[in-house]
Order: C-alpha cells, then structure tokens, then sequence
C-alpha cells in the first residue's frame, strides 16, 4: 500500500490543530499508519493552559538498527488575513496552501508516504509525533521521552521533519540548535504622584540602568558550528498607563539565544546577578526552553546527506542557525537531525509548500530508509 504524501498532508492540514493539539488529527495520521503495519500508541497528558496535549509513538519492526521520525501535529494561530481558509487546502499552480503546509505537516505525511514504500525486513521504524512542539511543550516530546524510557525503547538515530530548507529543498540540514532562555526582570517601587516624587520610588530608572548593563554584554565569540550567543530585550512595562503616575513596578522581557559555550542555569544566574548589582531588590523569573545541542558527524549525517545528493544533485549546508526544535530534548536518546522542506513561509499568512518539493521530499525519506535498512 504506497500513501500519496499530497492526499494525507491535506487531510492533515484540514484538521484545525491550533496548538496544544488532540483528537482528529491524530485519527487521520493513525487511520494512514495502520495498514503499514505500525502500532499505535497514543496518550493525552495535561491540564490548560499548557494541555491537554496528545502525543504518538507509532512503532514497526523490532531489533536494530532503530530509526525515529520525529514531529509535530500542532499548529500556530492561522492570523487574520489569509487569501483562503487556512484549514481547507488549495492547491494553485503546483502549490499546496493551508496552516501547516511547511510546519510541518506535509513533512509528517512525505515521511508516512516514504515508510509505505520502503520494504523493511528488518529494523525498526517509529513516528515520535507531539500535539505541542509549538507550545511550551510541557506534555509534549519530554513525556514521549518518559514514555519510552518506561519500555526501554532507544532510536538508534531521529530526524525531526522541520523545515531547514532555505532557497531549495535539500540546501540546509540543521544539525545542531541553539538553546533558548526566557527572562522577565520585576524591579519593584512604590507607586505615588508624580508631583510628589519624595514620596514614591520610580523603577523604571532602575530597570533602565538594568537594561543598559545586559544590553552590553559580550557573552562570547560563537564556535566553528555556532554563532555567537546573543540577548535580546523583547518588551518593557509598568502597570499603570496614567501619565501622572510614578509605578510601583516595571519589568523587562528579554530572550538569550545561546550556543553550546553556555549553560541556560549559568546564563540565569548572570543575569539576577547584574540586575540585583543595577537593581538591589529586583527578581529574575526564567524559563529555559532548551540547551544547546550538537550531533557529531556520524552514520546520521551520511545517510541524509547522501540521500540529499542523490534526489537532488545539491550538498546540502550543514547549520545549527534558525530557532530551536524538538531535538532540543530527543538529543537525550541519540544523534538528532532536523531536515524538511523551505521555511520560507512557516508561521505566515498564505503558508504554502510546492506540492513537487513535498514529493521529493517523500523521496528523499524514503532514500534514507533504504539506506538506513540495507
């Protein structure tokens, strides 16, 4: 039974799974695994605001080597604006349109489509698919994680189907990803008339001072693989509006992107310890999305980059830029590696994937089982 990867992505993309994700897209992504002869194990896990998110171990096979697809089936918010609904695809001119198209569920339904036609004798084969990659994640690829290690199941290698491309499907494969820090800084007041300022304590030109101090800071140089870390502020507030208000609070947002010379814990710690230097009484709330992470080169590498070469004639970049994935928690099981179609359009309104890319990407997975199994 060979899937059409254009036919699945569809019915995939149809299924409104606003993040965090459950329910009937899951059934479709089940109903087309089935008669391949994978197993399905599905469980829901969690309460609003970061659940209920299902999640997906199919599994086919048994023994080694063991190869793991990972992804997700959440969506981001579609936005107002789009040229068609978002969740019933269009397909126009050899381009497939709908939330999802590119992040990522054509790239789920190449990877089925490729599994369909692969004659797997041996081996394993498993989908590792979350309802919330786009979320906090919170009961999402982590509790698929536990999951397995509750079985003692162990991939022996993952590709995650997000999509890397750039200009061409098949330039970039991101083999490493940065990890990523959020920070909310509270330098506390008191609040009082702005024509009595004795009797008030401003904030905000304290935050200032705060802001000023980490905006100038050099956290390194980068590394042969990565950039160098950076820190963005991303928002600054006071409760009250009023002009004639001194407030009793103001806080700044910011986000560290950091490479694999850091540590999220070390990068927090730096940070309460500048804002309690600029700031004495100041809070540092944080939230570490992920560590930095780096795949050495390995039977991983070669087998996507060669299936790469082969189907499309390109030597692919091999890049740790962009945002962060899943693999920021799956590179706990093994050697991880991102690789799907042009992201060109991911998050945006119109989100669309040339239905010949997602083709070819279908054969470019299914290289990569051949080879994986031969």
């Amino acid at each position: 039974m060979s899937v059409d990867p254009i036919a699945l992505a569809r019915d995939l993309i149809n299924c409104a799974s606003v993040t965090p994700a459950s329910g009937e897209v899951f059934d479709v992504l089940e109903r087309a695994l089935a008669p391949l002869g994978f197993t399905v194990h599905r469980f829901t896990l969690g309460e609003p605001p970061d659940g209920p998110t299902e999640n997906m171990v199919a599994i086919r096979g048994d023994g080694g080597p063991h190869f793991g697809f990972a992804g997700h089936l959440d969506v981001v918010p579609p936005g107002d604006g789009w040229s068609s609904d978002p969740f019933d695809t269009v397909i126009e001119d050899g381009v497939l349109s709908g939330r999802g198209a590119v992040d990522m569920k054509s790239a789920i339904a190449a990877f089925v489509a490729a599994a369909s036609r692969t004659d797997q004798t041996s081996g394993t084969t498993s989908l590792l698919i979350t309802g919330d990659e786009e979320g906090y994640a919170t009961y999402g690829t982590p509790r698929i994680i536990d999951w397995l290690n509750e079985r003692s199941i162990r991939p022996d290698m993952i590709l995650i189907g997000e999509p890397t491309s750039v200009d061409r499907l098949g330039d970039t494969v991101k083999i490493g990803r940065r990890g990523s820090v959020n920070m909310w800084i509270d330098v506390p007041g008191t609040q009082g008339h702005v024509a009595y300022p004795h009797r008030a304590d401003n904030p905000v030109p304290k935050l200032a001072r705060v802001v000023e101090a980490l905006n100038g800071l050099h956290l390194d140089d980068g590394t042969e693989a990565f950039p160098p870390s950076n820190l963005e502020f991303t928002a600054v507030s006071t409760p009250t509006q009023a002009s004639n208000v001194i407030p009793a609070t103001a806080t700044a947002q910011l986000n560290i992107r950091f490479n694999n010379l850091q540590r999220g814990t070390d990068l927090v710690r730096l940070v309460e310890e500048i804002a309690e230097r600029e700031a004495p009484g100041s809070t540092v709330r944080a939230r570490i999305s992920g560590e930095a992470f780096l795949t050495p080169p390995g039977r991983l590498y070669d087998v996507i980059v060669e299936a790469i070469r082969e189907e499309t004639g390109i030597e692919p970049e091999l890049s740790t830029s962009g945002g962060t994935s899943d693999g920021r928690f799956l590179i706990q099981l093994c050697p991880v590696v991102d690789f799907g179609l042009p992201n060109a359009t991911m998050h945006k309104l119109d989100e669309c994937a040339a239905v010949e890319d997602i083709h070819a990407l279908a054969r470019i997975y299914e290289r990569v089982l051949t080879k994986v199994f031969a």
